[in-house]
């Protein structure tokens, strides 16, 4: 049976970590201070170790599950209308879109986020994340027999991005790596082996000020999480703690040119191009405002699996 974990400060506490029940936390009476750390331990100490005495949640500051030594690793364009919203043939796609986001980004998950100043198109993309579940120093071969070795147990990613970093200055670390733009949590769900068949079937959905912008299932990705731990470990060695955010949704505030645009501009000057980029994204009324609400929920249909909810407000710098 899964378990579903929370970190959180009381007053001037130190960090804890709790266990989830019945709406209740069950502080854990384990030593670590690192998402690894807690790795080392199996499901049975980590359940045994549950005090019992509960906390609610309105008396506790919840954390990010994963903690800053882990690495955040990204899959791009992996949910099938995704790719096809932005001119991609799902069907034809052969490898993945890797990219990684600075750990200095990874946030809690209720708060503000906070949009730079010189930041304008500020962006939503609720997203799957895998917790991984030991190290490795080469190429691994991961199947359905041997999932469980490698992923931990899952949490609720949002991959904020500053669109007009990102594209104009194509820096993709650099646009979504912001202080703040990497909110985790608050459930770091870990699964036994017989429950790594949901990580196929989760539904996700974001909303703004709660209307639905985004909203599908991990049925709907292209690679899977198999696929993506092989190629990912082509070029990466992981650490127990580390994420891969797995990809988001269609629904974000982008909306990238047609094709016909796309060849009409290709031969302009970069800063004539990507002005005409900015302005056209500007018109757009899906980016983040000061004071939008952004909520993200992931869960499975028969509700064994639920991840919480992450709420957070947009604040300009």
């Amino acid at each position: 049976m899964s378990l579903s974990i929370v970190r959180f400060v009381v007053g001037q506490q130190a960090p804890q970590w709790g266990l989830v029940d019945n709406g209740f936390i069950y502080p854990l009476s384990l030593a670590c201070s690192t998402t690894k750390a807690l790795l080392a331990y199996s499901h049975q100490q980590i359940a045994e170790s549950a005090s019992s005495d509960t906390l609610d949640f309105n008396a506790v500051s919840l954390l990010s599950p994963i903690t800053e030594d882990g690495k955040v690793l990204c899959q791009g364009a992996n949910y099938r209308q995704h790719m096809i919203d932005s001119g991609m043939d799902p069907d034809a796609k052969r490898f993945n879109m890797f990219f990684t986001k600075s750990s200095a980004a990874i946030h809690h998950p209720v708060g503000q986020i906070i949009r730079p100043a010189h930041v304008k198109l500020l962006d939503y993309e609720i997203e799957l994340c895998l917790v991984l579940a030991k190290d490795t120093h080469s190429t691994i071969n991961v199947n359905r027999q041997n999932l469980s070795e490698y992923i931990a147990g899952i949490c609720i990613g949002n991959d904020i991005s500053a669109r007009d970093i990102q594209i104009p200055q194509m820096q993709f670390h650099k646009g979504k790596s912001y202080r703040t733009f990497c909110p985790l949590g608050p459930i770091l769900c870990l699964l036994t082996p017989d429950e790594m068949s949901y990580l196929d079937n989760l539904n996700l959905q974001l909303t703004v000020n709660g209307q639905v912008r985004q909203s599908d299932s991990t049925k709907n990705l292209v690679f899977k999480p198999i696929e993506t731990l092989n190629e990912f470990s082509e070029i990466a060695n992981f650490s127990a703690g580390d994420v891969i955010m797995t990809g988001t949704p269609s629904g974000c505030a982008l909306g990238l040119p047609s094709p016909a645009l796309v060849r009409a501009t290709a031969l302009l000057p970069d800063n004539l191009r990507f002005d005409l980029f900015n302005k056209a994204q500007a018109r757009r009324p899906q980016y983040l405002k000061h004071g939008d609400i952004v909520e993200c929920k992931i869960s499975s249909a028969d509700g064994k699996i639920d991840l919480g909810v992450q709420r957070h407000q947009i604040v300009y710098a």
